[in-house]
């Protein structure tokens, strides 16, 4: 038997489900491309860095930061899905956790693809971005009343 808040939160997590399958999609195609498909796809990195080079910024400088910023930005939305999911299993140290071995796995693995870099600012940064979003999705879910607990 389900209660009138449980019904109400079923197509919701239903959504939730359905964008954590479609972030993690779009997430293997950014991570696992080889070098110069994977260029194309995140080449914003290029563009933000030649503004701020505009702005007398050096490029190299900027290009670094921009990715820095761009890796934590790529796993607010697993940490924030992985928090409203399943709000009573992953609190934020656990999403810190799981965060840091995913993107442990991604630079491993990208170790095999021709051309891809990894580097240990990469897996900081991702998880960075998981804890981020745990606490927002914490936020919100306090803000909300918990109406997604599972």
């Amino acid at each position: 038997m389900t209660t009138a808040g449980q019904s109400r939160t079923r197509p919701l997590r239903r959504w939730l489900q359905a964008a954590f399958g479609a972030y993690l999609v779009a997430l293997a195609f950014v991570v696992f491309l080889p070098s110069k498909e994977a260029g194309a796809v995140t080449g914003f990195v290029a563009v933000i860095a030649g503004w701020l080079a505009a702005l007398g910024l050096p490029f190299k400088e900027a290009s670094v930061g921009v990715e820095f910023v761009s890796n934590i930005v790529l796993f607010v939305p697993f940490g924030a899905l992985v928090r409203l999911l399943w709000p009573r299993r992953w609190n934020w140290w656990r999403v810190l956790l799981l965060g840091a071995a995913a993107s442990t796995f991604i630079e491993l693995t990208q170790l095999l693809i021709p051309g891809r870099v990894t580097a240990l600012s990469d897996v900081i940064a991702n998880t960075s971005g998981a804890v981020a979003g745990a606490l927002a999705a914490r936020w919100l879910l306090r803000r909300s009343g918990n109406h997604l607990q599972n």
